[in-house]
């Protein structure tokens, strides 16, 4: 996929991030974000990258009632702008804080699918398994890991930590190659 279609996949997760921050500094903080991004953006080049979107089922139209167009991510689409922004995870270049990022989960069985579904995207991202349900990483990826939750809808069985200190950590810094 060409970089401008990527490109306003994920602008428009970040107008769905937008609607789901709840205080006005994390609104401020997605809105500038996202502004920026639009300004790039020829008017030519937006219509037809658009509209190449909507041919890929990643987009959806809808019409207003004072005949303007509302552009929304559909299903497919945010799954594909989550993934464009989870690849970036694994090539973050910033220098490791010396802190492991947590996500810990216990999933009740009737959600199966979406417990395998998160722990495999988890993996396949680069975590390391502390435990079955206990993954890290050194990168900071909060942002990431509650647009996957929030995917996959299991807000409310899984938890985010910051640690400071791991009793194995010489193992995580192989797994990572870290210094």
């Amino acid at each position: 996929m060409e970089n401008i279609k990527e490109k306003i996949l994920l602008l428009l997760l970040g107008g769905l991030a937008l609607g789901g921050a709840y205080t006005p500094g994390r609104q401020r903080l997605v809105f500038r974000m996202v502004s920026g991004g639009w300004k790039e953006l020829s008017p030519d080049e937006l219509r037809r990258s658009i509209n190449d979107l909507y041919r890929y089922e990643f987009v959806a139209k809808n019409k207003n009632k004072d005949g303007s167009f509302d552009v929304l991510l559909t299903e497919k689409g945010r799954w594909r702008a989550l993934n464009l922004k989870l690849k970036n995870i694994k090539s973050k270049k910033e220098k490791w804080d010396g802190k492991w990022r947590m996500i810990a989960f216990d999933i009740p069985e009737k959600y199966k699918r979406g417990r395998d579904a998160l722990r495999a995207k988890l993996k396949k991202i680069g975590f390391c398994e502390m435990q079955k349900s206990v993954l890290v990483t050194p990168y900071d990826c909060k942002e990431e890991m509650i647009g996957l939750v929030n995917f996959f809808e299991l807000e409310k069985y899984v938890r985010f930590g910051v640690l400071e200190y791991v009793d194995n950590e010489v193992y995580f810094k192989k797994f990572f190659k870290l210094s």
